[in-house]
């Protein structure tokens, strides 16, 4: 898929847990960890919206485009 989701990243720099995120976004613990994944199709406005206010980041600090899923052309987080 040629969007990767960071948000694994993110979680380990404000030094978070997947269900502490997932409880201040107030989303489930297996929906974050789908979205986590990457194996989401859709992800809601507000939904990013909530994690990038809890993390205190910008979206595209959690999503990268990863042309044709090459990760040899990603960029240095």
């Amino acid at each position: 898929m040629p969007i990767v989701v960071n948000l694994d990243v993110m979680l380990a720099r404000r030094k978070m847990s997947l269900s502490a995120l997932a409880a201040a976004v107030d989303i489930t613990l297996a929906n974050l960890s789908v979205l986590k994944s990457g194996k989401a199709k859709a992800v809601r406005f507000s939904t990013l919206e909530a994690i990038c206010k809890v993390l205190d980041c910008q979206p595209g600090d959690l999503l990268e485009y990863v042309p044709d899923g090459n990760p040899s052309l990603r960029s240095p987080m």
